[in-house]
């Protein structure tokens, strides 16, 4: 088990942490504007209602659309949804935002009930994180 995979309660949790040395504002709009969020997810948002109970859908190239709640949203600290994959069942993904210094430190968690994929899913995560620090790098 890697340290990022942890149980917790009946579900499992990736938890990743990273700092970045913009400002949580900045941070921010690359986590829940659309078209930044769609460069580093690995699905495009293709609707979104920021509000708590608004929703999310996303698609990918092959046809696949997914449809997320979300549960979460206090700008510009803390971004939750949960989607909803018949395949994969119902998951979590929580991205929170504290200032540190003169940047912010983001703390990631992606919870869900199957961790058969957990090793797979943490690999893309990483690089899913890679892209966003490169797509807020790049941000005005």
């Amino acid at each position: 088990m890697s340290d990022a995979l942890r149980p917790v309660g009946d579900e499992w949790e990736l938890r990743f942490e990273r700092r970045f040395a913009h400002p949580p504002q900045k941070v921010w709009r690359a986590v829940t504007e659309p078209e930044h969020l769609s460069r580093w997810y690995p699905f495009t948002a293709t609707e979104f209602d920021p509000r708590v109970g608004g929703t999310i859908r996303f698609s990918d190239e092959d046809g696949t659309e997914l449809r997320a709640e979300i549960t979460e949203f206090l700008p510009p600290r803390v971004f939750a949804f949960q989607e909803h994959d018949e395949e994969a069942g119902t998951q979590g993904l929580r991205i929170e935002l504290e200032p540190d210094g003169d940047g912010c430190r983001l703390v990631f968690v992606h919870s869900f009930a199957d961790s058969t994929w957990a090793e797979q899913t943490e690999a893309g995560w990483v690089r899913c994180l890679d892209e966003l620090a490169r797509v807020v790098d790049e941000a005005g």
